[in-house]
């Protein structure tokens, strides 16, 4: 028998005899006072004098985290989340049930203790316990307090067991917590009005990208999990609600890596008589405001370079780009084939090109500047005027119609938003729509659809407008310096363990 097994053995010949001395293991309620969070914030303030005074009597509950005898008397530290509170056990002051319990305690279980609140001769906070009751046996061991769980995958897999022995795991999640509600606030502050769109879609729309299917058996019908709520937020906009978003789960079928997951979180906002321009400037105010609010300056760490978030941030068009970070000669990115050159010249350098199915010039323009700039662009850049094979909901750029009047912005080598001003003539949207579905025909399964019920909402009218995605991991990675997306999903998606659903 292996010692894991031994433990487990010895946790459930334990339940077994608190069983046999009439004690409940798994209780259905609990009546308590305070949580050791909150024991602290009130009462780590009183000295001893103050409390004696005071005769505070209080049940706390939490997890065992740590027990230390010393003769007749136990110490427990009771845990709960980032805080803990000592609990002191005298085995002769105990009542039968209590005894039993703190006889079978093991590290690990789920108390409550109840007592008057005192402070030790080391002035330790403590509940000196006259009575300890179970409130859940734990039946298998925590992971060991002081290494944790190093393991990265079983990290992920066990994300409960990492919560309660990485706190900087803790700590990860608290801020992505402190960033969509920042992001609330601000949004909320500007008259943006928060909603809720379908995640389930006959036509799924909103974003060049492959969807995951389900089938409805009631009505008999294919679905689709979103790819994007932007087709029904803009809806809302023919609909009259000019200023609208939307804190969204989206899903696409595509590969997994440090920068991706297949299901993930986006702010999405769309906002009445604004365009590209006005969401760039908004979007330097939001960022900066937010890294303020929730690092308490604009400042951040991404893999050991600072980074400052203080507006104003450089904007460069696609073409601007590639010349300044690729050291390409602007005159060759005017032609299809200037641009293709190249792509080529990049590929031999780099190893295997993967060339667009439709190698049109705006698809090898994205292939080079994808190549050549965007992991540089390690400081928050703007990069505008992308071209429209890749743009099908943008407005056409004025005087050049191979390009849109739409940004991504960019941040630690990582696309962290992408806005456009939103296409509201329903002739051209029927067009672009046909177009993608050319391209489907030709292969690229990532195409959008034509939705037709859009196309008629916009025959409605769609005032000008502008509308804005940001990656919520994303950007919990850049504020948490993590480096994959992985550390910022609490449950992210995995491969089925071997042993799944072995005994």
């Amino acid at each position: 028998m292996s010692e894991l097994d031994q433990q487990i053995e010895n946790r459930r010949r334990k339940l077994a005899a608190l069983a046999e001395r009439g004690v409940e293991a798994f209780p259905a309620r609990v009546e308590y006072d305070l949580e050791p969070s909150e024991v602290r914030r009130r009462y780590d303030g009183r000295d001893r004098e103050a409390l004696e005074a005071e005769t505070v009597e209080l049940t706390v509950p939490g997890r065992v985290r740590a027990l230390r005898s010393h003769g007749k008397t136990a110490f427990l530290d009771l845990h709960e989340g980032g805080a803990k509170l000592q609990a002191m056990v005298r085995t002769r002051e105990l009542d039968e049930e209590s005894a039993a319990v703190l006889e079978n305690l093991d590290l690990g279980d789920y108390v409550a203790a109840s007592g008057r609140l005192i402070r030790t001769r080391t002035d330790e906070l403590t509940v000196a316990v006259a009575k300890l009751t179970l409130l859940a046996k734990a039946l298998r061991p925590l992971p060991e307090k002081w290494h944790g769980i190093t393991d990265v995958e079983a990290r992920y897999r066990q994300r409960y067991l990492d919560l309660l022995v990485n706190p900087e795991t803790r700590a990860v999640f608290e801020t992505r917590a402190r960033i969509i509600r920042g992001l609330r606030e601000r949004l909320e502050r500007e008259g943006f009005l928060e909603v809720e769109t379908p995640m389930m879609q006959s036509v799924p729309g909103g974003a060049v990208a492959r969807p995951f299917r389900t089938h409805h058996n009631a009505l008999d019908m294919e679905l689709y999990l979103r790819i994007a709520p932007e087709l029904f937020l803009k809806r809302l906009l023919v609909g009259g609600l000019h200023r609208v978003y939307e804190i969204n789960r989206n899903f696409r079928n595509e590969g997994i890596s440090t920068q991706h997951n297949p299901e993930f979180t986006m702010l999405e906002f769309y906002w009445a008589y604004s365009d590209y321009r006005k969401l760039m400037d908004f979007t330097e105010e939001l960022l900066a405001g937010l890294a303020a609010d929730v690092l308490g300056e604009p400042r951040l760490t991404w893999k050991g370079e600072a980074i400052d978030l203080s507006p104003p941030w450089p904007r460069y068009t696609m073409r601007e780009a590639v010349a300044h970070f690729g050291g390409v000669a602007p005159e060759r990115l005017e032609t299809a084939e200037g641009v293709a050159a190249v792509a080529a010249e990049v590929a031999g350098e780099g190893g295997e090109r993967e060339a667009p199915a439709e190698p049109s010039y705006g698809l090898l323009l994205m292939e080079v500047f994808e190549a050549v700039a965007e992991e540089r662009l390690v400081h928050p850049t703007f990069i505008t005027d992308y071209p429209i094979e890749v743009s099908p909901l943008a407005k056409q750029t004025p005087g050049d119609p191979r390009f849109t009047e739409r940004f991504e912005l960019y941040i630690g080598g990582m696309e962290i938003a992408n806005a456009f001003s939103e296409l509201n003539d329903p002739r051209v949207q029927a067009e672009r729509f046909t177009q993608q579905l050319e391209a489907r025909g030709r292969g690229d399964e990532e195409a959008h659809r034509f939705d037709h019920d859009y196309v008629l909402a916009l025959e409605h009218g769609l005032p000008p407008a502008g509308g804005e995605g940001i990656g919520i991991d994303r950007l919990a990675m850049l504020f948490t310096d993590s480096h994959s997306i992985r550390e910022v999903i609490l449950f992210p998606l995995l491969r089925p363990a071997a042993e799944e659903g072995a005994e």
